[in-house]
């Protein structure tokens, strides 16, 4: 069949819902740690070298994903499988440093590629598809990115309880190489799109001194920034305000469900607004009146701590969902995938500043989440001012 189900939306969601597991790093970070004997602090920086690899190889490989979807997809599904599988091996063969500079190549480095080109590759594709609601259509795709946490955290924490941890990367790696080598057979851009051959006109040079482009990427890189900030340490808040048992281990599944609902949800409300920048003004906007309530209470209300989580997983969903229709709105679908594998660049920036500063804060402050949330509340008031520097939309 030939439809925008089966050659856009479902492998679209068969390989974001495999990559988007990399968000489930808090499941077995202190298994990993206590497993190779080393401590979580030093094991963190897998996640953030992951996250690192992920937009850096989204940045340069925008080219190779423009040109051979079918290339990329495949690259994306060995990379991201052999990275897992590699990583059992290391947490099962070796212990201390030599374990901790395996997981880093593996983890961080190997599924980091996977993960930029594969987060990369089917969006232009969703997009040229769905062309009357370009903003939905990333919308499902990327909510598969979201939704992959709530989905592989009890699997995690089951095939860890029944086997062990290098099991659960064997199972996981060989179970993610099927579903996402059946997601690179199904994708495929509709037939009456000609790729354009040659393409002088693309310079990175040009778009990166673009203004509107600036404005995006600082729009972005906040996003992820906050929200990783808050995020990774999700149920270390939830502990500070008292929360225990089943309320503690729920919680996060009800925040996965809330970024890949943000996902959508922020998408479609793009398609239906006159300026797709108007989604992030909402998105600022809330951030920053939760974030100011959470100061207002100390953090001493677990309802209020609750929805915080709630609506900044929600927004740090929306903004990548409604960021490849954002740029194309500003800069036109012919170097879409180069122009968002680019922008994607703030995501490897963040993966190193959000939950690494946050660290450092609650290092220096002796585990005061109070300070975390004033500077996570200031990035979003500057979120706020750039998105309303921001032009309005224009196509080229």
């Amino acid at each position: 069949m030939n439809n925008k189900w089966i050659r856009a939306a479902i492998p679209a969601l068969l390989i974001h819902c495999s990559i988007g597991t990399v968000y489930c790093w808090s499941t077995f970070k202190t298994a990993i740690a206590e497993q190779i004997g080393m401590s979580t602090f030093s094991v963190g920086w897998a996640f953030s070298l992951a996250i690192f690899f992920l937009g850096m190889s989204a940045a340069f490989c925008g080219n190779l994903v423009e040109k051979n979807i079918h290339k990329s997809s495949l690259i994306s599904c060995i990379c991201f499988s052999a990275g897992m599988i590699g990583t059992g091996l290391a947490v099962h063969f070796l212990t201390g440093a030599a374990a901790l500079i395996a997981i880093y190549i593996c983890y961080g480095c190997l599924m980091g590629i996977g993960l930029g080109i594969g987060y990369l590759t089917p969006v232009k594709t969703l997009m040229l598809w769905f062309k009357e609601t370009p903003g939905i259509a990333t919308g499902i795709s990327i909510a598969g990115f979201g939704l992959a946490k709530a989905i592989a955290t009890p699997i995690m924490e089951l095939i860890q309880s029944k086997l062990n941890i290098a099991s659960m990367f064997y199972i996981l790696g060989t179970t993610y190489f099927i579903i996402m080598f059946i997601g690179h057979k199904l994708l495929k851009k509709p037939d009456d799109w000609i790729e354009p051959k040659v393409n002088n006109e693309f310079k990175f040079t040009q778009i990166l001194k673009n203004k509107d482009f600036i404005l995006i990427w600082l729009m972005f890189y906040i996003n992820i920034h906050c929200g990783l900030a808050l995020i990774s340490y999700e149920k270390q808040l939830l502990s500070y305000v008292g929360l225990t048992g089943i309320a503690l281990a729920f919680i996060p599944s009800l925040t996965a469900l809330f970024n890949a609902t943000g996902r959508l949800g922020y998408s479609a409300l793009s398609d239906k607004l006159p300026d797709r920048n108007y989604t992030y003004y909402i998105i600022f906007i809330s951030s920053i009146l939760i974030t100011v309530l959470g100061l207002l209470t100390q953090l001493k209300i677990s309802i209020i701590v609750i929805i915080l989580l709630l609506i900044i997983n929600a927004g740090y969903g929306g903004g990548f969902s409604t960021l490849p229709a954002l740029l194309s709105s500003r800069f036109g679908m012919k170097n879409i995938s180069k122009i968002h594998g680019l922008a994607l660049s703030a995501w490897a920036v963040a993966g190193l500043t959000g939950n690494n500063l946050s660290e450092l804060i609650l290092k220096l402050s002796n585990n005061n989440y109070y300070i975390i949330l004033i500077s996570t509340g200031i990035l979003y008031i500057v979120g706020f001012i750039c998105s309303y520097k921001l032009k309005k939309e224009r196509l080229d």
